[in-house]
């Protein structure tokens, strides 16, 4: 018997003579980690701007679209350093089962993509519903101005994470309007790849409303303090309800991701009963599970029963918590941060890191056998929104890469401080060399009384590490000061290696990545 694959190429402009992988006229490719070549005499079609380069005919196939032109890099085969969409149309477990699981895809994150529209207002929406709701009936009565548009929600994770070079996919839905459209964009040109959720949707026709984009209103007050209100504030239903499970896409992209980030906003979205088999099916495939409550822990806490389960699942399977001291309050009932942490931990079955975060304070990192503490930078504050989710992707860089404890939580508030020093989130989130010289400058905002209060409990533990000014490396019984001067040092060696290593855009792009996967899934079924 034989099985017949085809994988087209989907690229918004015409491929060059030396195209990597698509040639233009009758393709051949060779398949870098065989010996096989795929050829077809195929004619290749174009369908308005898009161009396609089939491997080979076939009754099943793969589409992949290739973005605009960028140099080749040295992790891509590809001639882009950035991903789009892609659609797949294969059985993914059939085709995997014998091959292995390549997890070339460093974070992926799933759900909360969304268009934040960044106003200014004369006072911040008021709490009461019904009065909130016509408040922004009366904002959004006008189309807002592109000006004032910016990537919001898990894009701010995703861009950041990408900017410190590792590989990236959203899993999400984004509507077919300019709004959509617009977060495509944003998100091509920071390399990051967009899967999509629709999948086998009988529903809701892209028509609806139902099926449009989220909005997020980000509505700033002459104090610069923050409000946000969107559509799934005014609903008892998650925005994409109709959604019912995970997409092919959806669960590929899961399946060769080191991590899977989730946060509480995703609920706003999503149905809880989606967002467990997200969960459960990261877990079965190995994928690391990054959980981030934020403020919508709380409500989810004393939610519908199906909200409670879900938020229990997530805070019990999930291999690192990311929480503010607030927030672990709010759900284990302990003031105390790092007690806090603990008892998260302890009621973890899966839950290898909890990540305590005290803003200008500074972080701490809680395993079973230590506690890793780091004060912030010292910076001039200008806008805190988009700097939870930078830390989250600076935590991301520091598992992936197995860096010492310290140096992970370090490296994070760097991220997080040197996105507060601009203004909003999305495309405003720091740049690499805006850490970088964060960094370089090494200055934290050290609190030894605040530092030694908080760890003056029974913390049973074998070692406290704390980061500090101080240039003198030691210890006095359980804690550890750990110099400033030389985590940076070995910081920036790092970050630096980062920058020569990526140029200007983010990691390898997922489209190289599904290359990969399906030339060895190619290689396999031809030698059966």
């Amino acid at each position: 018997m034989h099985l017949h694959h085809a994988i087209s190429f989907k690229s918004p402009i015409p491929p060059p003579p030396n195209y990597a992988l698509s040639p233009p006229y009758p393709t051949t490719i060779h398949n870098p980690t065989s010996n096989h070549f795929f050829h077809s005499n195929r004619n290749i079609p174009s369908s308005s701007s898009y161009y396609y380069c089939s491997i080979f005919n076939c009754s099943a196939g793969i589409q992949i679209p290739l973005p605009k032109q960028q140099p080749l890099n040295s992790l891509s085969f590809c001639n882009s350093n950035n991903a789009s969409s892609f659609d797949v149309d294969v059985d993914d477990d059939e085709r995997l089962r014998n091959v292995g699981v390549i997890k070339e895809i460093d974070v992926a994150t799933l759900g909360n993509l969304c268009v934040d529209i960044v106003l200014n207002v004369p006072r911040l929406p008021p709490k009461p519903l019904d009065q909130r709701k016509a408040y922004l009936d009366d904002v959004s009565k006008s189309p807002p101005d592109k000006r004032n548009w910016e990537a919001g929600g898990n894009c701010n994770m995703a861009i950041a994470a990408a900017r410190l070079g590792l590989s990236c996919a959203t899993i999400g839905h984004v509507g077919d309007e300019i709004y959509g459209q617009f977060l495509l964009d944003v998100l091509e040109d920071e390399g990051i790849s967009v899967v999509r959720m629709d999948g086998e949707n009988d529903e809701v026709s892209s028509a609806s409303a139902a099926y449009e984009t989220l909005l997020c209103w980000v509505l700033v007050d002459p104090m610069q303090r923050h409000g946000f209100c969107s559509r799934a504030d005014f609903s008892n239903e998650p925005a994409f309800v109709w959604m019912k499970k995970l997409s092919p896409e959806a669960k590929k992209a899961i399946k060769h991701s080191k991590i899977l980030f989730c946060n509480g906003y995703g609920f706003d979205e999503l149905a809880p009963s989606l967002l467990v088999s997200a969960l459960e099916y990261a877990v079965e495939v190995g994928t690391s599970v990054f959980f981030d409550p934020g403020p919508r822990g709380k409500t989810l806490h004393s939610g519908s029963p199906d909200e409670q389960r879900a938020l229990s699942k997530f805070l019990r399977m999930s291999d690192v918590l990311l929480l503010t001291s607030e927030e672990a309050e709010s759900l284990t009932g302990i003031g105390n941060p790092v007690l806090a942490g603990q008892e998260l931990l302890r009621r973890g079955t899966r839950t290898k890191w909890v990540i305590i975060k005290m803003g200008a304070k500074g972080s701490l990192l809680i395993t079973t056998s230590s506690i890793s503490c780091s004060p912030a930078f010292k910076v001039d504050v200008i806008d805190t929104v988009g700097c939870g989710d930078s830390f989250v992707a600076a935590i991301a860089f520091g598992f992936i890469h197995k860096m010492p404890l310290v140096h992970t939580l370090t490296i994070a508030n760097a991220v997080g401080a040197a996105t507060a020093m601009g203004c909003g989130a999305g495309r405003n989130v720091a740049s690499l060399e805006q850490v970088i010289e964060l960094v370089r400058r090494s200055d934290l905002n050290e609190d030894d009384s605040f530092w030694m209060d908080l760890l003056d409990k029974d913390l049973d533990v074998e070692q406290i590490t704390l980061l500090s000014n101080m240039v003198i490396n030691g210890s006095n019984g359980q804690l550890s000061r750990l110099c400033l001067e030389k985590v940076a040092l070995e910081m920036l060696q790092k970050l630096e290696h980062v920058r020569s290593q990526k140029g200007v855009g983010g990691g390898a792009p997922y489209g190289y990545v599904l290359c990969q996967i399906y030339m060895e899934e190619l290689e396999y079924l031809l030698s059966r």
